[in-house]
């Protein structure tokens, strides 16, 4: 029995040192293989950096709206009497438009000429009597100095009196001439908003809308809102073009007039103005309009196919080769156009750049260059 006991634990002990040796084995061989694992060397195609003039086009939507419109309102509560214009109707400056009647105003303005008669008629016999008094005071004795400062200052309330009573028939005059609403300029009725016998006025139930709407079309805005990184390639020189649907096969062109010189800082964007002359009258106001604009270029900027940039999550960059070893520099973009695009960046002419930048060229790492 105890040969057999120690027979069993020999054959044991002589599997497990076996074990041990294939391990070991193993371990050594999978070392010899990592040390002869050798990094991976990317074999890549370069350009050398330069400098060119870019021009970029782009395309955005602009709305034309009427180079002067204004909604006519009543200035006074009264009733509309008579209408001499519709919608369609083109007018000319100073035109009568609408002929209102507010019958109290009429008495209002009865009343105040009574009164500025009357005060005409009190500061003249005022007056009178004071010259006389001053002529007769010439004589010694006959007048006292204080009937003749009384009646001084009679003649000066009469004075002020009267100026108030023409003061206030005037503002009565005025508002009368309200009545009538004219064109402010020419131009054409695009709204109308009354009809006759409508009660109008400057607040409450008539006021909600405006009486009319003039709207002078022969020259129209061209309204563009241009993203932020164009807006320092503005200026006169911009070549700029628009279409609209109702013409599509005619191209209209246009020139800068304003620009805001700010950025809405809701739209993160510079509004600019074009004059358009429509005096053929094709155009309407309210009409979109898809808008090309040509920016050209101002200088010389280092300019690089778009598979050069390599956009990773923590920075923009390319890769530049030296002594084929690959570099990554940060850049900034700026303007793409025909698969090119501007770099910014510690970059100098001559520079050797990787045409198709990727993460996976990692920075210091040995690469080959394609001839």
């Amino acid at each position: 029995m105890k040969s057999k006991a120690i027979k069993s634990i020999f054959t044991v002990a002589g599997l497990f040192a076996t074990t041990i040796f294939f391990n070991s084995c193993d371990s050594s061989e999978s070392k010899k293989e990592e040390k002869t694992q050798t990094p991976t060397v990317h074999s890549v195609e370069v350009f050398t950096l330069e400098k060119g003039m870019m021009s970029t086009k782009i395309q955005i939507p602009g709305e034309l709206i009427a180079k002067h419109s204004v909604d006519l309102y009543a200035k006074v509560n009264s009733f509309v009497k008579k209408m001499n214009v519709d919608v369609g109707s083109e007018v000319k400056e100073g035109q009568l438009l609408v002929t209102m009647e507010a019958p109290e105003l009429s008495a209002q303005l009865s009343a105040a000429a009574s009164r500025l008669q009357s005060q005409e008629a009190m500061y003249s016999a005022s007056k009178a009597l004071y010259e006389r008094l001053l002529q007769t005071s010439k004589t010694a004795g006959t007048i006292s100095p204080n009937e003749l400062d009384q009646a001084l200052a009679r003649k000066n309330a009469d004075l002020a009196q009267l100026e108030a009573a023409k003061s206030s028939y005037k503002e009565i005059a005025d508002n009368k001439n309200y009545l009538e609403i004219r064109a402010p300029f020419s131009g054409i009725i695009t709204a109308r908003n009354i009809s006759v016998g409508a009660y109008v006025g400057p607040s409450g139930k008539g006021s909600e809308f405006p009486m009319f709407t003039l709207q002078d079309q022969k020259k129209l805005r061209l309204i563009v809102l241009i993203p932020e990184a164009y807006t320092s390639y503005l200026g006169d020189k911009n070549d700029i073009t628009f279409t609209v649907k109702a013409q599509p096969s005619e191209v209209f062109k246009a020139n800068i007039n304003r620009l805001a010189g700010a950025i809405d800082s809701k739209f993160r964007s510079e509004r600019i103005e074009m004059d358009i002359d429509n005096s053929h009258k094709k155009l309407l106001p309210g009409m979109v309009a898809e808008v090309k604009i040509t920016f050209p270029a101002t200088e010389k900027t280092f300019v690089v196919p778009k598979a050069a940039v390599a956009n990773a999550p923590e920075k923009v960059f390319v890769v530049k080769i030296v002594n084929g070893i690959a570099e990554w520099v940060e850049v900034r973009k700026g303007r793409e156009a025909d698969g090119k695009i501007e770099i910014y960046g510690e970059l100098s002419e001559g520079d050797q750049l990787v045409k198709v930048a990727t993460e996976e060229i990692r920075e210091g790492s040995e690469v080959k260059v394609k001839k």
